[in-house]
């Protein structure tokens, strides 16, 4: 996580700079204020700009704030709300074209003369051998055959689409860095269990030699407790790179690197909360793949709609007014209008294959949806199954560590007092590290289900 120094510890330099380039001629701010009070003012802003970077270098991030800094960093998140532009933009063009289109079009047409008349224009279809035109078009295309409403439909469609595929990038980014923020703050909770436990071990170690040059152990209690040292060792370096690794996948979400250690909220130490309880029959079909697919089927249908109109006629409007005459003067302005209507009558069955393609994608996406439904509710109650199994095994393993130490405590005094060996100590050694993994981990696994169960849910 880079850290940035205040604003102003970098005015303090920069004025500092200035004096000692220009020691005879210091700054005008300074000659009204006497030197004990400058010296003062001085200490203070160092002081203020010092606390303010210990604070900034000591923030603690908690789950929301990851989530801000991936959803701010350019991801898919970003690039859904770029593609949600792009559909809003779609749907007010689709707008458009139900209202009328004004242009102003200019053109001159040369028309050459007979070669034995040159009073008579040559091409029967033009109106003389010059033509000038300039007139104010407007036009209007009156939907009668249902093409603009088609294309509107589609657009409409689009940018349901966008706004889902939105919020299903923000759901999954979010679910990814809640994994990946979990993942840390296990990682580190098993490393410093693994060194409290090699301490330990490395004690028991020191007491174990003590006892061997003093006659009163083997040299075979001190091999198992060097033993037992050295796999703790393995285990503290290999939770260490562990860890290490965790917090680069979680910083890889909004940076390229951190240069400290990440400093998260504690959550696994905290009781988690319990499973908490639906009220809704089938809280899976808020799921935005399901509000997806039903836009996917509303576009196809829209699709074979706009297919459709191309069998059907079209009429336009249009109205014009300007000059169309051999000369340029105004005195031959005039305007008309202009009525056009398409009447289709055979294009070898291409509009009608059309038509049926997009109406085959429509079955085929309420197919999908159909499928969905049965998937989606799998996921939740497998999701509702694990958040209940997890959470019950929390006490568990609450348990399991409070046996494991007073199974350690029991063992060291048996030992010491000459009627244990070292073995049960290094058992129960080995079985306390397990216990403090088992714990965390199932702590995490715990939250980690609860994000998977909301996304099973839709929320």
């Amino acid at each position: 996580m880079r850290i940035t120094k205040p604003r102003t510890n970098s005015l303090i330099l920069c004025t500092a700079r200035d004096h000692r380039t220009s020691p005879h001629k210091p700054a005008q701010f300074f000659k009204l204020i006497p030197y004990e009070l400058q010296c003062l003012l001085v200490l203070l802003l160092c002081l203020s700009a010092t606390v303010g970077y210990t604070q900034s270098s000591t923030d603690v991030l908690n789950l929301p704030r990851c989530i801000e800094l991936a959803r701010n960093a350019p991801s898919s998140v970003k690039r859904a709300r770029e593609q949600l532009d792009a559909a809003k933009f779609g749907e007010q063009a689709a707008r458009a074209n139900f209202l009328p289109q004004v242009s102003i079009v200019n053109g001159f047409t040369y028309n050459s003369p007979l070669l034995y008349d040159h009073n008579s224009f040559s091409f029967i279809a033009l109106n003389g051998i010059r033509e000038y035109s300039s007139a104010a078009t407007t036009t209007l295309e009156l939907d009668s055959s249902g093409r603009l409403r088609a294309l509107y439909d589609r657009a409409r469609a689009n940018r349901t689409i966008a706004e889902t595929g939105l919020a299903m990038s923000e759901r999954d980014l979010d679910h990814a860095v809640s994994v990946a923020y979990y993942r840390v703050l296990l990682t580190q909770k098993l490393v410093a269990s693994a060194n409290e436990n090699l301490q330990a071990a490395r004690d028991f170690e020191t007491k174990v030699r003590q006892l061997v040059d003093g006659g009163e152990a083997s040299q075979a209690d001190l091999t198992k407790a060097s033993l037992e040292t050295s796999v703790l060792e393995r285990t503290a370096d290999s939770m260490k790179v562990e860890a290490e690794m965790a917090e680069h996948d979680l910083v890889s979400y909004w940076t390229t690197g951190a240069s400290t250690r990440l400093s998260l909220a504690d959550d696994l130490d905290q009781q988690p909360p319990e499973p908490g309880t639906s009220s809704e029959s089938a809280p899976y079909l808020k799921r935005p793949e399901f509000r997806m697919l039903a836009a996917q089927i509303a576009g196809f249908k829209a699709d074979a709609r706009q297919a459709r109109a191309g069998m059907l006629p079209q009429l336009n409007l249009s109205f014009q007014y300007g000059i169309d005459a051999n000369r340029v003067t105004s005195r031959d302005r005039g305007y008309a209008g202009f009525v056009h209507l398409d009447i289709p009558i055979f294009d070898f069955l291409r509009a009608r294959s059309e038509q049926r393609q997009f109406q085959s994608e429509a079955r085929a996406a309420q197919t999908d949806l159909s499928i969905g439904a049965r998937m989606f509710s799998k996921e939740y109650q497998d999701a509702l199954s694990q958040v209940n199994g997890i959470y019950a095994q929390i006490a568990i393993t609450q348990r399991q560590v409070d046996l494991a130490k007073e199974n350690l405590r029991l063992s060291r005094l048996r030992f010491e007092s000459g009627e244990g060996t070292a073995l049960e100590v290094v058992t129960a050694q080995s079985a306390l590290a397990q216990a403090d993994i088992d714990f965390y981990t199932t702590r995490a696994d715990y939250l980690n289900a609860l994000t998977a169960l909301k996304v099973a849910s839709g929320q």
